[in-house]
């Protein structure tokens, strides 16, 4: 498949790529991008909640009234789930919410995630750029160019550029990633992915093999 590729004004460069068959026009795996976008949200989980039970809450033990002749419920133990400032009943534990991906099923599903991309016509490549300084408004000026300003946008470089990441940041709608920070998670994310050309063929590279 090939693919135009635009320069940083929206402009067709004259010049065309081609899209790689085995990464960008395979029939996507929805069950193997399931698994990955599930096992990169499992990950943001940081997993530190914590209550304290009975035996946690700071407290006295004596029993707190007689057992019987009271006619009320007996009671041992003003650290009791029951009493107000008592231990919580079954609270939440610290755990490892991380969860095991073998990397074939993890390639398959970026795959799948970028041939649904190319397929849905959501896929731009542009010629590697780059800003004199960070400035929001050249980075705004850019995603007009090619007429994602007001969509949700995943922007794919070859490599960290300060300047473009920077020119990004306070925009919430757009993200700025390396190849190599590319995920399944951020790809059908985004309304839009926008490759440059070094960011294809890195892409492609670890892929393919």
């Amino acid at each position: 498949m090939k693919v135009a590729v635009l320069d940083i004004k929206g402009k067709e460069t004259g010049r065309k790529v081609d899209l790689s068959d085995d990464v960008f026009a395979i029939e996507p795996n929805e069950h193997a991008i399931y698994l990955d976008v599930k096992q990169y949200l499992a990950h943001q989980r940081q997993g530190t909640h914590k209550a304290k039970e009975r035996a946690e809450i700071a407290g006295s033990t004596r029993k707190i009234k007689k057992q019987k002749g009271t006619g009320t419920a007996r009671a041992g133990s003003i650290k009791s789930p029951v009493f107000r400032g008592g231990g919580r009943i079954f609270g939440p534990r610290p755990k490892d919410y991380t969860q095991k991906l073998n990397k074939n099923m993890k390639r398959l599903a970026r795959k799948s995630a970028l041939s649904l991309k190319s397929k849905e016509k959501s896929l731009v490549v542009v010629e590697d750029f780059s800003f004199e300084a960070p400035k929001t408004k050249d980075f705004v000026n850019f995603l007009s160019s090619l007429g994602i300003e007001n969509k949700k946008s995943l922007i794919v470089l070859g490599d960290s550029n300060n300047n473009v990441y920077l020119s990004s940041r306070n925009l919430e709608r757009s993200v700025v990633v390396t190849g190599s920070e590319l995920n399944t998670y951020k790809i059908v994310n985004a309304t839009s992915l926008v490759l440059t050309e070094s960011a294809l063929e890195g892409i492609e590279s670890n892929l393919k093999k």
